[in-house]
């Protein structure tokens, strides 16, 4: 297996402190990250601890950081290499689902369902899977999904709700976690259409997605192949591997379906709902019209209103 290069925990704010110590104490150049409450360069490793508590360590000294800092000094237990035996649970076949887009004011809501097989897990590591919103790069995001979706290992599902068909749904259901749900069903159904068991003799028992809402909301929604699998909804759920896989997936599927919007409408449409999309909405209307402004965005956002007001 190849050296780790990423690993992320969350810490509490004393086990940050001893990090930071170390940090300030063998020489680590302080770096300024967005969203991070302090942040580190070693010769061989970065070190970064964001403010909602998570440690992110990446470079090919992470491996030797881990090992010989983190889990003896500061976490106090063995880890790295032993998740297996710690949490076998976790490494058991099943699916993880994860969205992207859901909180961006243009482009699409997509929602990805992986499954992982029982030796998809190393493979997985391998890739140095893990939550999307961790890999700064958007062309990275997309190239690690396009590794987990050649894994024979894994088979992975994406829906892609469009803005006209999200804003039907959002006119018909008035919740976005409904709408929500309903994207996480379907991914769920059609990846275990992937790995029907009377094809393929694959038996997967169990889905985990995020803690969004009711799990009922996607429980309802669920057909036949679905009801017969045990939906798990978790706080951090990326931290499991194959949400991490999904949440890559999914992200690299809604950056690339926000650049192909933004080729054939002619105009950049950003991520989020910043001052930069509110410009965007404006420069779009001026050029296309009110009329066209449900086929690029999710008229719902109070983003609308601002795009609308005079200037």
């Amino acid at each position: 297996m190849a050296p780790l290069t990423s690993y992320t925990i969350k810490l509490t704010d004393a086990q940050a402190a001893q990090v930071k110590a170390y940090l300030d104490s063998h020489g680590f150049q302080p770096q300024t990250v967005p969203y991070a409450r302090f942040a580190g360069k070693g010769r061989d490793v970065g070190v970064v601890f964001y403010e909602s508590g998570k440690l992110v360590a990446q470079g090919k000294g992470t491996e030797e950081f881990v090992q010989f800092f983190l889990e003896p000094q500061v976490l106090q237990e063995a880890r790295l290499g032993y998740d297996e035996v710690l949490n076998p649970r976790a490494f058991e076949p099943h699916i993880g689902v994860d969205e992207s887009g859901k909180g961006d004011y243009f482009g699409p809501m997509v929602v990805s369902a992986v499954f992982a097989s029982k030796g998809a897990f190393a493979k997985l590591k391998e890739l140095n899977v893990r939550d999307s919103k961790t890999i700064t790069s958007d062309n990275k995001a997309i190239e690690m999904a396009g590794s987990i979706r050649r894994l024979r290992e894994c088979a992975a599902e994406v829906v892609s709700i469009g803005p006209e068909a999200y804003n039907r749904l959002h006119d018909k259901m008035r919740n976005v976690n409904d709408i929500l749900g309903w994207g996480h069903a379907r991914a769920i159904e059609n990846v275990l259409a992937r790995i029907d068991p009377q094809k393929t003799g694959t038996i997967c028992a169990r889905a985990i997605a995020d803690q969004f809402g009711n799990k009922r909301i996607i429980e309802r929604s669920l057909m036949d192949r679905g009801k017969r699998v045990q939906l798990e909804q978790r706080h951090r759920a990326e931290e499991d591997l194959a949400v991490a896989a999904a949440s890559i997936v999914a992200r690299a599927e809604f950056v690339l379906g926000l650049r192909r919007m933004s080729k054939k409408w002619g105009i950049v449409c950003p991520k989020g709902a910043s001052d930069m999309v509110i410009e965007a909405g404006r420069e779009f209307v001026v050029k296309h019209g009110r009329e066209a402004l449900g086929k690029v965005a999710k008229l719902h956002f109070r983003t609308t209103e601002k795009v609308e007001a005079p200037a």
